[in-house]
């Protein structure tokens, strides 16, 4: 469970049609779910996160480093798990994919490690130098820079 993937139960939210203070038959009429009196049952109510002049608690709250909006998920694999491809397949993302050694490709994939690789594979996703070098050594080829 996520906080990204959090939802109300089903039935426990209402729709925007639904029409409040249509009498006490509708389940919501005369104050129309608003309480009695105050300033939040009134028109003009104050903002969300409002707390009556007193510092807010999303500014009482200590502040430390951000998220940058231009960062890229990219998924590392080990060349060790190449070992359970057959000789001459051509790894992609999508074959890294299907193979079940990945998830998803996220913004990009990049082969990494120093291990030994036992089969002649051509590569199509970025690797490192030590991976390059290790896939050359077993008789394969990189065809990404």
């Amino acid at each position: 469970m996520n906080l990204s993937t959090l939802r109300p139960a089903d039935g426990s939210v209402h729709s925007d049609s639904f029409r409040r203070g249509r009498g006490h038959g509708s389940g919501n009429g005369k104050t129309a779910g608003k309480g009695h009196k105050g300033q939040k049952a009134r028109s003009g109510r104050p903002r969300v996160g409002f707390e009556g002049g007193q510092m807010p608690l999303y500014r009482r709250i200590p502040k430390r480093g951000f998220t940058n909006r231009n960062t890229k998920e990219i998924i590392a694999v080990d060349i060790a798990a190449l070992n359970r491809f057959e000789d001459g397949a051509e790894i992609t993302a999508e074959a890294l994919v299907d193979a079940g050694i990945i998830k998803n490709t996220g913004d990009g994939v990049k082969l990494i490690g120093n291990a030994v690789l036992s089969r002649k594979l051509t590569v199509k996703v970025k690797t490192s130098e030590g991976a390059k070098a290790q896939i050359e050594a077993a008789g394969g080829t990189c065809e990404v820079e």
